[in-house]
């Protein structure tokens, strides 16, 4: 297809997070040519280099960090072990961001840095299950088991909850993290993972294995409709999605339904890309400042492919997902088909900080649709609603056009559109 390689100068989810992020050379700051992180600006060293003058404002800046200060004195001279500054230090970035009090920012220390670019590069040794996390109920949910993963093989179901990982962690929101490291590991190892299944507490003992995850599935559902299932905006999904129109469309697709249930987002310039494709001239969605200030940073080109489009969406349709399927309904006539999404309508810039491989996540803007319309803490309602029966988890195989009463309907509004 055309239109490949829009880079833009704006805006990761890993497997756990709902998230729509920008990359690390996209926050107005440095579009601007300023330090986003601050720092000395007005510093001079003495002759013999055993003092340092700053200004008055660069002094009491530096004083609001006097109570860490003394802590660290304090394990210094009191604690009963040699104290790990190193460690000390991480503590108190993650904590330092933790009392901005918002989900989505947060530090991530050489480890977990490093273990975020292995997941978003789509491989990783560990059980295969892609999970969802919802603050507001507290609820990890499995939304996806790998093909040919150790979760598949121990019988771990798509609509299991994450309960406990090991003997003693239980897994909330908050320890997610905690628990993906643990699940992690050397291939051949084993892991302990409980799952609550209709409330009934069922435990799994996997063998850690090397996950190849592929973010996308294709199929002809007719002669003249195609299917793309995507699960996430990471990696290379944007080329993956691509390569699978291209193949639809040489199978002689006329139409096209996207499936974005249990999509949790990721990357906003993938969605772009694959906007892009479907869009003229303007904008995926627009970004909203603290100061007001907006930034349309996603821009969209003339020379769309002429198609029809059904989205399909779920609760647990978010961000990247959020904001594709708004804009292509908006700009692209797309029909969306199932229930409410889950409603996160703020981004993300994915920053390194420090010299020792460490980063942070912090959220920067509330993100619009080309219309205008918001989307945080109210999601997107489909045109065509269609909820799942009660204790129905929706666990159907790829492209189950017989049983998914979801799939059902995306494909006869599809047949209507295309009349």
């Amino acid at each position: 297809m055309k239109k490949k390689g829009l880079l833009a100068l704006c805006l990761v989810l890993s497997a756990v997070m709902l998230s729509g992020c920008v990359s690390m050379l996209t926050m107005r700051s440095m579009m601007k040519g300023e330090n986003p992180l601050g720092g000395m600006t007005s510093a001079s060293i003495s002759e013999d280099g055993e003092s340092v003058t700053i200004s008055r404002e660069e002094y009491e800046r530096y004083r609001q960090f006097d109570e860490l200060l003394s802590l660290m004195e304090a394990a210094d001279t009191y604690y009963y072990q040699e104290p790990d500054h190193t460690k000390m230090l991480q503590g108190a970035s993650a904590g330092l961001l933790a009392g901005l009090g918002d989900y989505y920012t947060f530090y991530y220390t050489p480890e977990s840095w490093k273990q975020m670019w292995e997941d978003d590069e789509g491989e990783y040794a560990g059980v295969g299950i892609l999970i969802s996390s919802n603050y507001a109920t507290g609820i990890c949910k499995i939304s996806r088991v790998f093909k040919g993963s150790p979760a598949e093989a121990a019988g771990v179901q798509r609509g299991d909850i994450l309960y406990r990982v090991g003997e003693d962690l239980y897994v909330v929101p908050e320890t997610l993290q905690d628990a993906v490291d643990i699940m992690r590991g050397t291939p051949g190892t084993t892991v302990d993972v409980t799952f609550l299944r209709n409330g009934e507490e069922i435990t799994f003992t996997m063998e850690r294995a090397v996950i190849n995850v592929n973010q996308t599935e294709s199929k002809m559902l007719t002669d003249t409709i195609g299917m793309i299932a995507m699960y996430e905006f990471s990696g290379k999904s944007d080329e993956e999605f691509e390569k699978a129109l291209d193949s639809l469309i040489a199978q002689g697709a006329q139409g096209l339904i996207i499936d974005l249930r249990d999509n949790p987002g990721g990357w906003v310039d993938a969605a772009q890309n694959i906007g892009d494709l479907f869009m003229d001239a303007g904008d995926l969605c627009y970004l909203v400042y603290r100061d007001g200030t907006e930034d349309h940073c996603y821009p969209t080109r003339d020379g769309k492919l002429e198609i029809p489009i059904v989205m399909l969406v779920n609760e647990n349709s978010a961000s990247a997902s959020e904001i594709l399927t708004a804009a292509l309904r908006e700009k692209a006539g797309a029909t969306v088909v199932g229930v409410k999404t889950y409603g996160k309508g703020i981004v993300q810039a994915v920053l390194p900080v420090g010299n020792e491989g460490a980063g942070f996540q912090m959220t920067i803007a509330e993100y619009y649709t080309p219309e205008g319309a918001t989307v945080h803490k109210t999601g997107l309602t489909p045109d065509i609603e269609i909820p799942l029966e009660e204790g129905d988890n929706g666990e159907y195989d790829f492209a189950d056009t017989e049983n998914d009463p979801q799939l059902k309907k995306a494909l006869e509004a599809m047949i209507e559109k295309m009349k």
